[in-house]
C-alpha cells in the first residue's frame, strides 16, 4: 500500500472531506476547554513605573485615563492623563504610553500599524502633566516610529520613512537629522528586518546623559538581495485590492552567505546641528547589535560582532571627537557566543556587567571601564538564564539560573560578599521584574500544576500582594494531571523530557504517541511550568505526547549545546529517534503507531528525524518549516553553521530538501504564504524536489499568514487538521 496516501496542497481538506473524516474545527466540539482564549493564566494588569519606583501607572480599562497608584499600597493616588480633560487635543483612546525620564512629560499612541515582530508605527502624541496640554508629536508627519524622550524630557527623537527626525518640545520646532533614508536602501535609527529579528531590537538611537547628542546607526542596505512574495485578498481582514491580481510584499533579506546591510555610527550635536561619522578601527566588524551611553556624555559603548558571531569587541567612543578605543574582547573559539553576552549588557556608573561562557556556563561578570576584570559575580556548574540588574543601595545582584536543575528557573540575589539568597521555590519557574531603583520587585512563579502567581514583594523579601493567582483557572483545570518528567539516554547522553496523559488515562490500553519537539540551539521545551493548550487536547483524544530535548537545546551548559555547531539536525534527530524508541519501550504505548511533530525549527527537525534511516514515525506534521539554512537569514543561519562557502558539507547534510526520497511515513507540511520569517517558498521547493523525485506529501497552507499563523482561527485549523492527519494515519 501506497502510504502517502493523498495530494498536495488545497486537495488535502477535500480529500479529507471525501473521505468522511472531520473536514473542519467546528467537529471538534470540545476543541475550545483547550485552544480557547480562556486556557490562558491572566497577568496582572500591565504597569509601568515612574522613574521613582514609589509609583507606578496603568492605562484604564477604557483606555482613556492613566492612572497613578502607590506601589507599596496598590492604591490609586491620581489620574495623570484624563483624555476628557485635556487641552488643545482630544482623544477618544490611546493604545499605550511612556513617561519622560523627568517625569514631566507622556508619550502616548493610537492607531498603531506593526510592521514587523517588534516594529510598529503609530500616532504620536506628547501629554504635559502639569499643563493639561496634548499635542501631536509632530505636525508635518502623521505617524512616526521608536521615538524617545531626551534625558531632560524636552526633546523626542523619533523616524519616520527612515530617517531621524528631531522634535524640541519647549519651542514646537522640529528637524531633520537625517535626509538620505529610503525604501530598501537606507534606514536611519532603526534597525532592517535581520537586526529586529535576530539581535531583538526595535530602536538604534541613543541619547547622551547631558542631552547635547543623539547618535544613530545607520543601515546601507543597498546590496542586500530584495525578497518577494505574493499578498492575496485573503479570508482574514481580506483586502479587495486584491481581489483579481494578487499584490506582493518586496523586503531586503539576506539568505546565508549574502550581502549583510553595512552599519554605520553617527552622531548628531542638537545645537549645532552638525553630523559626524564614527569610524571603527577593526575591518572584521560585521554586526553592531547595540549603542548605549554609559552615564558619560563622552562614553558612549559601541557592541559589536564578526561575521561568524564568535567575536564581541565593546568600543568605547567620545561622539564629539570621534575617537574610539576598545574596551573589551570576549571570544569563544569553540562555536558561537550566546545571544546574551552582547545583547544584556548592563551598564552603572563605575562598571558594566557581562554575560559569558567561557567557564562552560553562563555566567557574570563584573568589569570597569577601563576594561579591567573586577570580579566573576556567579560561578558553578550550572547556566544564568536572565540578569535583573544591581541594587546599589544593597549592594547586590539579582538574576534567574538552572541552579536546581535544567528544568527549573530560580530567582536569586547574591551580595557584595558572595552569598546567596533564593528568592523562589527550588523545584518550578521563576521569573522577575524590577522597579527603576530596585526597591521593588514583581515575581511570577509556576510550576507543572500551578498557573502562573505574580507576587510583588519590597527589596527587603516582603510581601506586599498578590496581584494575580489564577486560582480559577487552576481550579477550572484542576482535573488535568499535570507533566510527568523523566529523563532518558541518547548516543550515552542523559536527555530530559516530560509525558502529557489524559485524566482518565488507563495504563491497560495501548496509545498511540505525538513527539513534540523544538529542538533549536539553546531553545527549550522541558520546563516544569504549567501550560493547557494543543497537547492537553490530543491527550484527551487518547494520544500520549512525549517530548524531549536533545542536544543543542539549553539549560544544560555548553558543552550539550555546542555540539551541533556547523552540523544542524544532525545530533537533533539522533536523540529524537532515540526519544522515540524510548516512548514505544512504555508499556502503554503502541510501538506501531509514534507521529512526529513541530513548528519553525521544530517543523525544521521533524523533517529531519522523519527522514533518518531508522525513523520510527508511523505520521510526521511539520509546520512553516525551514528546508534548506541556505534559504534563511544570514545571522541565524551563520551563528550556528557559518557561511554556505566556508561550510559546504553541513549545508548540505543538514537541509532536508536533500532528504525527501529518505521520508518514509505520511507527512503533512503546514505553511503561511506571508510569512517573512521562514518564507513559504521553503515548502514550495520541499515540495517540488518531492515531486520530481516521484513522490509527494500532504499540503496545507494559509493564505496571507505570517510565521504564528494566527488570526481568523487559523491556528485551530492547523491543530484541527493535525489531529486529523493523526487519526486518519495512526489510529
Amino acid at each position: 500500500m501506497n502510504i502517502f496516501k493523498s495530494l498536495a496542497l488545497s486537495a488535502t481538506v477535500i480529500l479529507s472531506a471525501a473521505a468522511g473524516a472531520a473536514a473542519g474545527i467546528a467537529d471538534y466540539p470540545d476543541m475550545d476547554r483547550y485552544l480557547g482564549a480562556g486556557r490562558y493564566a491572566a497577568a496582572p494588569k500591565a504597569f509601568t513605573y515612574m522613574p521613582d519606583g514609589a509609583f507606578y501607572m496603568q492605562l484604564s480599562p477604557q483606555a482613556d485615563k492613566v492612572v497613578k497608584y502607590d506601589t507599596r499600597t496598590a492604591k490609586e493616588v491620581e489620574t495623570i492623563l484624563d483624555l476628557s480633560h485635556t487641552r488643545e487635543t482630544t482623544l477618544d483612546h490611546i493604545q499605550g504610553f511612556r513617561m519622560s525620564p523627568d517625569g514631566s512629560k507622556l508619550l502616548v499612541w493610537r492607531n498603531a500599524r506593526s510592521i514587523y515582530r517588534r516594529s510598529f508605527e503609530a500616532e504620536y502624541y506628547v501629554y504635559e502633566l502639569r499643563t493639561r496640554i496634548l499635542k501631536p508629536l509632530s505636525e508635518e508627519r502623521t505617524s512616526q516610529q521608536a521615538p524617545i524622550f531626551s534625558p531632560d524630557g524636552r526633546m523626542v527623537a523619533y523616524v519616520s520613512a527612515n530617517n531621524i527626525y528631531l522634535k524640541k518640545l519647549d519651542f514646537g520646532t522640529e528637524v531633520a537629522v537625517t535626509t538620505d533614508g529610503e525604501k530598501n536602501r537606507i534606514i536611519n535609527g532603526v534597525p532592517d528586518w535581520t537586526y529586529e529579528e535576530e539581535f531583538t531590537t526595535s530602536m538604534s538611537m541613543a541619547w547622551a546623559p547631558d542631552n547635547s547628542t543623539l547618535c544613530y546607526l545607520k543601515y546601507n542596505e543597498s546590496q542586500v538581495p530584495l525578497f518577494t512574495f505574493p499578498i492575496y485578498e485573503g479570508y482574514c481582514n481580506p483586502d479587495p485590492a486584491y481581489a483579481l491580481y494578487p499584490g506582493s510584499f518586496t523586503y531586503k533579506y539576506p539568505v546565508a552567505g549574502q550581502p549583510n546591510s553595512v552599519v554605520s555610527i553617527h552622531s548628531y550635536d542638537v545645537d549645532t546641528r552638525k553630523t559626524k561619522d564614527i569610524t571603527l578601527p577593526d575591518s572584521k566588524i560585521e554586526y553592531i547589535p547595540r549603542i548605549n551611553y554609559a552615564f558619560s556624555a563622552d562614553r558612549l559603548i559601541v557592541t559589536t560582532l564578526n561575521r561568524a558571531q564568535n567575536r564581541m569587541e565593546l568600543y568605547t567612543v567620545n561622539p564629539k571627537s570621534t575617537v574610539v578605543s576598545s574596551l573589551l574582547v570576549e571570544q569563544y573559539d569553540k562555536a558561537w557566543l550566546a545571544e546574551a553576552t552582547y545583547e544584556d549588557i548592563h551598564y552603572y556608573p563605575d562598571f558594566f556587567v557581562v554575560t559569558s561562557s567561557r567557564t562552560g556556563f553562563n555566567h557574570l561578570y563584573q568589569y570597569s571601564y577601563s576594561g579591567a576584570l573586577m570580579q566573576a559575580i556567579t560561578s558553578g556548574d550550572y547556566d544564568v538564564t536572565a540578569y535583573y540588574g544591581y541594587d546599589a543601595k544593597r549592594e547586590c545582584h539579582y538574576y534567574q539560573s538552572t541552579s536546581t536543575g535544567a528544568i527549573n528557573r530560580m530567582v536569586s540575589r547574591i551580595d557584595r560578599k558572595g552569598k546567596i539568597t533564593d528568592l523562589t521555590p527550588a523545584s518550578g519557574t521563576a521569573s522577575a521584574t524590577f522597579s527603576p531603583d530596585m526597591a521593588f520587585y514583581t515575581i511570577r512563579f509556576t510550576d507543572t500544576h500551578t498557573p502562573a502567581v505574580y507576587t510583588l514583594y519590597t527589596a527587603e523579601g516582603k510581601q506586599v500582594k498578590v496581584l494575580e493567582d489564577n486560582a480559577a483557572l487552576k481550579a477550572r483545570y484542576a482535573d488535568l494531571p499535570g507533566r510527568e518528567f523523566f529523563t532518558m539516554q541518547s548516543d550515552g547522553v542523559t536527555l530530559n523530557g516530560y509525558i502529557v496523559k489524559a485524566p482518565s488515562f488507563d495504563a491497560s490500553v495501548k496509545h498511540p504517541v505525538v513527539m513534540f519537539q523544538y529542538s533549536g540551539p539553546g531553545s527549550q521545551q522541558v520546563l516544569n511550568q504549567w501550560s493547557v493548550g494543543w497537547m492537553e487536547w490530543y491527550a484527551s483524544q487518547g494520544y500520549v505526547i512525549v517530548c524531549v530535548d536533545g542536544r543543542g537545546t539549553g539549560g544544560r551548559g555548553r558543552a550539550f549545546m555546542d555540539v551541533v555547531y556547523k552540523n544542524l539536525g544532525h545530533y537533533e534527530s539522533i536523540d529524537q529517534v532515540a526519544a522515540a524508541r524510548y516512548a514505544a519501550s512504555l508499556p502503554y504505548v503502541d510501538a506501531s503507531r509514534i507521529g512526529i511533530h513541530g513548528w519553525s525549527y521544530g517543523g525544521y527537525e521533524t523533517l529531519m528525524a522523519a527522514s533518518m534511516p531508522d525513523a520510527p514515525y508511523a505520521a510526521a506534521v511539520s509546520v512553516a518549516p525551514v528546508t534548506d539554512w541556505r534559504y534563511y537569514d544570514t545571522v541565524y543561519a551563520e551563528r550556528y553553521m557559518l557561511t554556505p562557502q566556508e561550510n559546504e558539507d553541513g549545508y548540505r547534510q543538514s537541509a532536508p530538501l536533500n532528504k525527501v526520497t529518505e521520508v518514509k511515513c505520511p507527512l503533512l507540511v503546514m505553511s503561511g504564504t506571508a510569512d517573512d520569517n521562514v518564507h513559504f517558498s521553503n515548502t514550495v521547493e520541499y515540495v517540488g524536489r518531492m515531486e520530481g523525485a516521484g513522490r509527494w506529501c500532504d499540503v496545507l497552507f494559509f493564505p496571507n499568514m505570517d510565521h504564528s499563523i494566527n488570526g481568523c482561527g487559523a491556528q485551530k485549523v492547523v491543530y484541527a487538521r493535525m489531529l486529523d492527519y493523526f487519526n486518519r494515519n495512526m489510529r
